[in-house]
């Protein structure tokens, strides 16, 4: 191995010396990045043995090996990611080795799922293309499938061959019985209204010979957006805000000392309301970004389409993290109001009997107000912080070296 991937961690090392050639055994490696990825490979990796073997070829032995590599998919282009697939192939005397990507693939106007070469015995999978449910069953299903092309073959008859065979088999899953053999993933809802495309491609020398993509520009972007946002993690961001909401709380809950804020609730409609909300909320997000320099200059960067593709995703992102502390940021306010705001003062300063509707129109109005106060907060925040509460591992990568660029 080079030098370059000195921040490899092998889950089952590689045994020493050569090892005996055993036509009954055969050894996925499963090559993922940290995080999401390598999550996803540790809670499937038990159970595929036994799922290769019913699928593809129960005469055999399965073994799935893991190893989590910070550095495997980081480049966009395939010729880098079959090399850098194909030494851990080499090194550690695999059968076949699958790459779990967290990185979306854009290739020809569409989004790349997956991607086999027969040829190499490798195939890659982009998780983030797998959207934001079922991630687990899904990756489970794919590396059925690729390992099933790199095994009996991609032709039509290799493949008609292997669709029969599971038709015909009661340890194979209803859900991928006669589905496997020419599709991706299974019997799922999500893929019968937004189909995966198999593409056959010419496959010469080091280039992929098998490419699954997102049939229609909706379900690519629907996909890699949803992907790449659950990748992120938006729901980590209120534990490193934390000191933000005590703050933004804390002004707010002053806030309600004086009558000010009870008569405005009192006058103020729904859609005002709605309104405040939503540019406590916007300018919370663009705060952040702007302070923290998350935005990606279009510009300068070398694919125009995926500078816009995780600009996007970094506002989903921040979107997502200030719903959840807006949201909790509410609840601590309607406790609030409840406790500390007699129902006769309110009632003389909003001239009308006060209701449980009053109540939480008074702490709509105080979390909007303290949203606002919170965004400010939120500038204030160590970057380091802000970055590694907003991103997951791939996108701060990308987003570093996007900043040295």
């Amino acid at each position: 191995m080079s030098k370059a991937r000195n921040e490899v961690y092998a889950k089952e090392p590689a045994e020493e010396g050569s090892r005996t050639v055993n036509a009954c055994r055969k050894v996925v490696g499963l090559v993922p990045a940290p995080e999401m990825s390598a999550e996803m490979a540790e809670q499937i990796i038990d159970h595929l043995p036994e799922l290769l073997a019913n699928y593809v070829d129960d005469r055999l032995s399965w073994e799935v090996q893991l190893i989590v590599d910070p550095l495997i998919g980081a480049a966009e282009a395939s010729t880098d990611i079959i090399e850098s697939i194909l030494e851990y192939k080499r090194d550690r005397q695999w059968d076949y080795a699958i790459c779990i990507t967290d990185l979306p693939i854009y290739k020809h106007g569409r989004f790349v799922i997956a991607e086999t070469s027969t040829v190499h015995g490798v195939a890659m999978v982009s998780l983030p293309a797998f959207g934001i449910t079922a991630i687990r069953h899904r990756l489970s299903e794919a590396i059925l499938q690729l390992v099933n092309e790199l095994h009996h073959g991609s032709s039509e008859e290799d493949r008609a061959r292997q669709e029969q065979r599971t038709q015909q088999s009661d340890k194979v899953h209803e859900s991928l019985r006669g589905k496997g053999a020419r599709k991706l993933l299974g019997r799922h809802l999500y893929e019968k209204l937004f189909p995966i495309r198999r593409i056959t491609l010419p496959g010469k020398g080091d280039s992929f010979d098998v490419r699954f993509i997102a049939d229609t520009w909706i379900n690519g972007n629907l996909r890699i957006l949803a992907g790449m946002v659950r990748a992120n993690r938006p729901w980590t961001i209120f534990p490193a805000f934390k000191g933000v909401i005590a703050a933004a709380f804390a002004t707010g809950a002053y806030g309600l000392v004086f009558p000010t804020l009870w008569q405005l609730s009192a006058n103020y409609g729904g859609p005002r309301l709605v309104l405040l909300m939503s540019v406590a909320m916007v300018a919370m997000v663009a705060w952040i970004i702007l302070a923290h320099n998350l935005w990606e200059s279009v510009r300068k960067a070398f694919s125009p389409h995926l500078a816009r593709l995780y600009n996007a995703v970094t506002v989903l992102t921040l979107g997502a993290g200030v719903v959840f502390y807006y949201a909790i940021l509410l609840g601590l306010f309607c406790l609030a109001v409840l406790v500390f705001v007699p129902a006769s003062m309110l009632e003389s300063n909003i001239g009308h009997a006060a209701g449980l509707l009053d109540y939480i129109v008074l702490a709509w109005l105080a979390t909007s107000v303290a949203t606002i106060v919170g965004a400010l907060g939120a500038g204030l925040e160590d970057e380091e912080t802000v970055r590694n509460a907003t991103y997951g591992y791939r996108q701060r990568r990308r987003n570093q070296e996007a900043n040295k660029r």
